[in-house]
């Protein structure tokens, strides 16, 4: 099983640096979360020596950036018909479903860790906690990883990347926004205190927030692996089904 996920998490991982979007797809990211983080979120202009500001903007990116990386993982080989190549090889579907994620997975990571210079400019500028920094940047990691899976789930329900995206942000959007006052406000009226506190402990935004404040709760890292194991069996079961018929 982990030779066959190591297999094919170096050809997807590989096939992302021998392709020129792969290195847009970071230019891009890179340039949109470092001009929101300094006009949007004025990080300059707030005199603080912490990143704050810059994580607050990561479940908004991802948002967008994450359904756009996972609409091909599936829906990709099922519009060349490299699907049925890889399914008639020698690796369980399982396999073939956590190696694809895990690649996608280590391409954000290494396009995270290219935002670097601001951790570098804010401990050049001041004094910050560099052990919530640390905490906020694996939260970051776990979400990603959770809205990755939300995005290969999707994208094995159809062969149109476009369709895969849209649905993808979709989906993570509901999750993001769980929490939320407003939505939380909409429900008050009718629902009972357990349907409100189940929104709430679905939102993604809400278990991000609070590793970010420095503290890695036991609940959150469960929150974010349950979410990433869940679609990963999800996504694998469509993919079974498709491949029976």
């Amino acid at each position: 099983m982990l030779s066959n996920i190591a297999v094919v998490f170096r050809r997807e991982l590989g096939s992302y640096f021998g392709s020129p979007l792969a290195y847009i797809f970071i230019v891009v990211f890179l340039v949109a979360l470092g001009a929101m983080t300094f006009f949007a979120s004025q990080f300059l202009v707030r005199g603080q020596a912490t990143l704050g500001s810059f994580f607050m903007l990561h479940p908004w990116i991802y948002l967008f950036f994450l359904p756009a990386l996972a609409m091909r993982l599936w829906a990709e080989e099922r519009r060349t018909g490299t699907i049925e190549l890889l399914l008639t090889l020698p690796i369980r579907t399982g396999a073939a479903m956590i190696g694809k994620v895990l690649a996608a997975w280590a391409f954000t990571a290494i396009a995270l860790i290219l935002t670097f210079p601001l951790w570098a400019t804010v401990n050049y500028l001041g004094n910050p906690d560099n052990g919530v920094i640390l905490a906020s940047y694996i939260g970051s990691l776990l979400m990603a990883g959770a809205y990755l899976s939300m995005g290969a789930f999707v994208s094995a329900f159809t062969k149109n990347q476009v369709i895969a995206f849209i649905l993808g942000v979709a989906v993570c959007f509901l999750f993001t926004v769980s929490g939320a006052p407003i939505l939380l406000e909409f429900f008050t009226d009718w629902a009972s205190t357990s349907v409100i506190a189940t929104l709430r402990s679905f939102s993604v935004l809400g278990h991000f927030q609070a590793i970010t404040r420095g503290v890695i709760d036991a609940r959150d890292l469960i929150y974010f692996l349950s979410l990433i194991t869940f679609f990963l069996f999800a996504g694998t079961g469509i993919i079974e089904r498709r491949k029976a018929q």
